[in-house]
């Protein structure tokens, strides 16, 4: 027992303590671990900036927070590979808070978001998440894939559009289909294509440069030949600017470290309040349950490439840290990230030094190549961020899923992905959610089943006096399959003048299924049958006891085995025959 509690508990930072303390560290893990953050950190630059842009912020704050909630999510989380920073799957929840609220409202609500994961932590909440089926989450990340790639077609088209999209999808896709389509720029429409084209062929060469850093050199390059010829594409630099703490202003991103800054500062429209609290509250816990979902997701599979264990509480609780931290420095919601987190281990990675490592190359990234950055093409920033999102979907396992899963699982999948497009993900989630546990609990209940075995020798050897019967009861009585069981029994027992209930095959009595028995106990005696159950297993017998269910002498009665109650009814007859 102590054991099992060391492996649910919060295990603060375990995935550190155990890679250094339990294991050690040399040259070696060094040089791998090294090697890893300069990887992954040189690709999250331009993934960060890209998101960050996504969700309607200047793109220096997707650096901030890869660089804040990186760093603490790697020091206390509970999963040895994952590197964190901003993730897709945020982009759909977090882009209409910043457009009604502002900046300061998404720090707030990561903020609100952070103390819920934190709760979850505490609560050992980690492996409940993981209950979550995989067509439900399936559902809900190809609806946000599709509504990311949605966001992203006027900058990767160059469309001009007059104020802000609409809320419902089927309206988002009609203002840019049908009013602004026109409006397509052609050099930014051959940014987008350069930028596809590479980063689909360059993967196929086999070399170790990410192909998103080659994607964004080639793109960069044709923005400047384009703007050669007269032709300017937007670029990060003509479509941001910073206030430096000087007051200068100036174009791109900042070449400095973020300052700290109360997050709830400055909220448009909306003074501090308590109200304004229960307002973000909703969006706040979507983050929370997405952000631990996209967690535990990641922590499973670097577990099942490495075989190095996780512990869902500790990544849990490094997880809300980094969050409640990250938004005093101008980081938003952040989440370990699947796609950086297995080129951190397939790029060498021993311990969580290298998710440091990472955030390290994202403060020199801010410090000295801020200069650089800012002639990043929209375009190729839009082209990434589609590509995260179709590799966040698992479009594969999604196209097995439907191709191989049952047509309930398959119903579940649709429905989730129906409503993240039309509504939201909490109501998709929980509907999704909801409707698989009836389905399952259906196919639980039909599991369960009464069989009359009075004349198998394997169980009943010799013959019962007239008018006894042997039934056997098989899988869980509870309250979805009490009705059909103990209607079927009231059958059986009819005209009888005794019932035997042999139930080694029921392993769970709930209070549906306690009510169910009280009912037909009294039935039984109401109907002068002797009811006698045998081997009971023991959270039935445990539950019958505490509802004080009782044998009573000559209606009701209760025996181990079924051997001992056959034995007890056979000497109701002086006429039995002998054993054989």
């Amino acid at each position: 027992m102590p054991a099992r509690r060391q492996l649910e508990g919060l295990q603060f930072a375990y995935a550190l303590r155990d890679s250094l303390g339990r294991e050690g560290y040399n040259g070696s893990k060094l040089r791998g671990d090294l090697l890893a953050g300069l990887t992954v950190g040189i690709s999250a630059i331009p993934l960060s900036m890209a998101l960050a842009i996504a969700i309607g912020l200047p793109p220096e704050h997707g650096l901030y927070t890869s660089l804040v909630a990186g760093l603490i999510m790697a020091l206390l989380g509970g999963s040895r590979y994952s590197v964190s920073g901003p993730t897709a799957a945020f982009v759909v929840i977090l882009q209409p808070i910043v457009l009604q609220y502002g900046l300061s409202g998404l720090l707030l609500t990561t903020l609100m978001s952070a103390c819920i994961a934190l709760l979850m932590a505490v609560a050992q909440f980690g492996r409940v998440v993981t209950y979550i089926p995989n067509t439900v989450t399936f559902g809900f990340t190809l609806g946000i894939a599709v509504i990311i790639a949605t966001l992203q077609v006027p900058d990767l088209l160059g469309l001009e559009l007059d104020g802000t999209l609409p809320e419902f999808y089927f309206a988002k896709v009609w203002v840019i289909v049908v009013a602004a389509l026109s409006s397509a720029h052609w050099p930014t429409l051959l940014i987008t294509v350069i930028s596809f084209a590479v980063m689909l062929a360059w993967p196929r060469l086999k070399l170790p440069i990410p192909a998103h850093l080659v994607t964004i050199v080639v793109a960069t390059a044709a923005a400047f030949a384009l703007a050669a010829i007269d032709a300017p594409v937007a670029t990060i630099a003509s479509n941001f600017e910073y206030t430096a703490q000087d007051g200068h202003t100036g174009e791109g991103i900042p070449n400095f470290l973020p300052a700290f800054g109360l997050p709830w500062q400055n909220v448009p429209g909306e003074p501090w309040s308590w109200s304004l609290v229960s307002t973000l509250l909703p969006q706040a816990l979507t983050i929370a349950l997405l952000g631990a979902i996209e967690a535990l997701l990641c922590a499973v599979m670097l577990e099942r490439m490495s075989g190095s264990r996780y512990y869902a509480n500790a990544e849990l609780f490094g997880h809300g840290l980094g969050n409640l931290v990250a938004p005093f420095f101008g980081g938003f919601s952040a989440a370990p990230e699947l796609a950086r987190s297995t080129t951190n281990f397939r790029a060498g990675a021993r311990t969580p030094i290298a998710a440091l490592i990472h955030s390290g190359v994202i403060a020199a990234s801010l410090m000295w190549l801020a200069p650089y950055l800012k002639h990043l093409p929209m375009a190729c920033m839009a082209t990434l961020v589609i590509i995260v999102a179709w590799r966040m979907c698992h479009g594969r396992q999604i196209v097995s899923t439907i191709r191989t899963a049952p047509v309930a699982d398959v119903l579940v999948f649709f429905v989730c992905f129906s409503l993240t497009l039309m509504v939201d993900m909490v109501v998709a989630i929980g509907s999704a959610v909801v409707i698989a546990a009836f389905l399952f609990m259906r196919d639980i209940a039909e599991m369960t089943k009464v069989r009359d075995i009075t004349k198998l020798l394997k169980h009943v050897p010799r013959p019962l006096p007239e008018g006894w019967r042997v039934v056997k009861i098989s899988g869980p009585l509870f309250f979805a399959a009490a009705d059909k069981i103990f209607a079927e029994l009231d059958v059986l027992a009819e005209n009888q003048a005794g019932l035997v209930m042999h139930m080694d095959g029921v392993p769970l009595l709930d209070a549906g299924g306690l009510d169910g028995l009280t009912s037909f106990i009294k039935r039984c005696k109401k109907n002068g049958v002797e009811l006698i159950l045998s081997d009971i297993q023991f959270q039935p017998l445990r539950a019958m006891v505490k509802a004080e269910i009782r044998p009573e002498n000559g209606n009701f009665a209760v025996f181990p085995t079924l051997a001992d109650a056959l034995d007890a009814v056979l000497d109701k007859s002086p006429e039995a025959p002998p054993a054989c």
